[in-house]
């Protein structure tokens, strides 16, 4: 067995994706913040590295309150990897637009690692993505929006 027993590590996964979707659909992201230990780092390829609970707070509430992050509707997991015995989780997210009017969906996915702290908690999170694709789909999500009307 490793650090931290599967079933627990398996649970703060499933509330860590419940969280995203509550902010998701409330707009406020202090409860996917308070998911992460008080000295928590943060990798962000396209936005640096973030120290401390409270600096992620405020990253991820400006990012997701501001375009295009607000136009960010789901965060699904396409497919994860448990690491019980060092405590990681590996998992595709996708980040799907809102809907542009036609039921076309647009999205662009990263690979994020987390690495569990106990407690319901996190210690590290980094999100590997091209943000080139990213910069790709919005384009093609926006033309199609415009397209529409």
């Amino acid at each position: 067995m490793g650090r931290f027993p599967r079933a627990e590590l398996d649970q703060a996964f499933t509330d860590y994706q419940k969280s995203a979707s509550q902010a998701t659909s409330t707009g406020d992201w202090n409860v996917w913040a308070d998911l992460f230990t008080e000295d928590a780092e943060y990798v962000e390829h396209l936005y640096g590295t973030l120290h401390g609970r409270e600096a992620i707070r405020a990253w991820i509430t400006e990012t997701m309150s501001t375009y295009p992050g607000n136009a960010m509707v789901d965060f699904p997991i396409g497919w994860s990897v448990l690491d019980e015995e060092r405590g990681w989780i590996v998992c595709q997210v996708w980040n799907t637009m809102a809907d542009p009017g036609d039921g076309s969906v647009h999205q662009a996915y990263n690979v994020t690692l987390l690495k569990y702290a106990g407690g319901g908690r996190w210690s590290y999170e980094e999100d590997i993505y091209n943000p080139a694709h990213f910069a790709t789909m919005i384009k093609a999500w926006e033309d199609r929006k415009n397209e529409l009307g």
